[in-house]
């Protein structure tokens, strides 16, 4: 089997294969966040009402990234698994397939547009936040297949270690972004469409960029062709039996924000929207680094499980258990230094100033979700690496509807404690839950040291 240097990265070292994989997608991954966090900078710009528009469709925009990512990881983890097997036909056609069903996802997606205004308005929302809401929504809902094909193209060159690639993708779209951002808004005078069309571009261009790669310049490790393609429901099943898992994984998180968008809506209205939409774009890029380290975990983990090999698989998951907990404890504490000069970013407006106060309450209760984060994260990515999707799945509905939910109403609404209440309820779930998965984790690689051989990785 002709090999490139990501499959080598792949197959070697484990604790090496985890940096060079997840280092890229870090950095990529940072420039991503960096575009949502200065595009939120820019609508502030609008006033709060415009911040509370585009954190009503966050939920969506998180389901919608599910959604891709699920299939994506579907296909990467077994791809991955493929290539520890030395079976690199098969690693083909998955990569075909995880392009197919993610175009089908893409078109079927448009069919949400009809009801986005009665959906906004049952959330909580009202008046002009609504109408700029459905208007931001209704031009990315309809450029769905243009963001899953991205999204799984990119999850193609990471099953194959090629997340330099990868990372070179998401930065071109994300600096796009950027750039296109204060003049769509502004300059052509369009508002919050104008963040949604430069968003929509800058992934069309990205996907075209893909496009040039796969099919045009053919020098990835996969060989991707259409022409003699039949759909195979065994390659869909394993896919889902990943993907499915993995993006109702992504859907929870993506209903939990919906309910807890609802929450906060009750204790504090529009502006507690704005402020949870807000200082949720920070958290989200203060756990980036995770997400790099997650690629890497369920790939390394993947091959590791196709070759049936239960030490590389477990170095690989400890180790990045330890990377996880160093950078976002790191992180946590650099956020509350400067959670001054952080916030000011969002509240220079003076139709947004009134937002500060509960701005900085809000990054207070966050610091302990970042250092206990990858308990749950890199654990949830090693069951997706070793086709225990399931495992996955549970880990993600026990910190957000089974534990965060239910405690953020009751410390926010029941006991009338308001924003401050639905933030520790927040936290709360999120602690216990992913202690509970981090011993779960550690339980099924202790199992894996019996009775993972060649003969019990079954897949064709």
């Amino acid at each position: 089997m002709k090999t490139t240097k990501g499959v080598q990265n792949l197959l070697g070292d484990p604790k090496k294969a985890i940096v060079k994989i997840s280092l890229p997608m870090v950095i990529a991954m940072s420039f991503q966040s960096l575009y949502n966090v200065i595009d939120a900078i820019w609508v502030a710009g609008l006033g709060s009402d415009a911040l509370a528009a585009i954190g009503l469709f966050f939920p969506f925009m998180f389901a919608i990234m599910a959604i891709s990512n699920g299939v994506g990881i579907g296909g990467s983890s077994a791809i991955s698994r493929r290539i520890g097997q030395n079976n690199k036909d098969a690693a083909d056609n998955i990569a075909v397939h995880s392009i197919v069903l993610g175009v089908i996802i893409g078109i079927l997606l448009t069919g949400v547009i009809p009801f986005l205004g009665t959906i906004f308005s049952l959330i909580g929302a009202s008046g002009n936040t609504v109408t700029m809401a459905v208007e931001y929504s209704t031009i990315l809902f309809g450029g769905a297949v243009a963001m899953l094909f991205t999204n799984i193209a990119n999850a193609i060159l990471r099953g194959e270690g090629d997340t330099k690639r990868a990372m070179y993708a998401i930065i071109l779209g994300s600096v796009l972004n950027i750039v296109l951002d204060p003049i769509f808004i502004y300059v052509l005078n369009m508002g919050v469409a104008g963040a949604a069309w430069a968003t929509l571009l800058s992934m069309t261009i990205t996907g075209i960029l893909f496009v040039y790669w796969l099919f045009i310049k053919k020098d990835t490790f996969l060989k991707i062709s259409f022409e003699k393609f039949k759909l195979d429901f065994n390659i869909v099943k394993e896919i889902f039996s990943i993907g499915l898992p993995a993006s109702i994984s992504h859907l929870t998180m993506a209903f939990s924000m919906f309910l807890l968008t609802a929450i906060v809506a009750k204790a504090g209205g529009n502006d507690g929207i704005a402020v949870f939409s807000t200082g949720w774009r920070i958290v989200s890029m203060g756990t980036i680094p995770l997400v790099g380290l997650a690629t890497g975990v369920t790939v390394v983990t993947g091959a590791a499980y196709g070759s049936a090999n239960p030490e590389k698989l477990e170095i690989s998951y400890k180790y990045a258990l330890k990377m996880g907990i160093l950078v976002e404890t790191i992180i946590a504490a650099l956020i509350l230094v400067f959670e001054n000069q952080i916030t000011y970013l969002f509240t220079y407006s003076e139709n947004s100033v009134h937002i500060l106060e509960g701005l900085l309450v809000f990054l207070k209760y966050m610091f302990l979700f970042y250092p206990t984060l990858p308990l749950g994260m890199l654990t949830a990515a090693m069951f997706q690496g070793v086709s225990k999707g399931n495992n996955s799945l549970f880990i993600s509905l026990l910190r957000t509807i089974i534990l965060q939910i239910p405690m953020a109403y009751t410390f926010g609404i029941i006991f009338n404690q308001g924003l401050t209440g639905v933030w520790f309820g927040m936290i709360l779930g999120h602690v216990i839950a992913v202690s509970i998965a981090y011993l779960l984790g550690i339980y099924t690689i202790r199992q894996f040291k019996t009775t993972l051989t060649p003969e019990t990785v079954k897949f064709k």
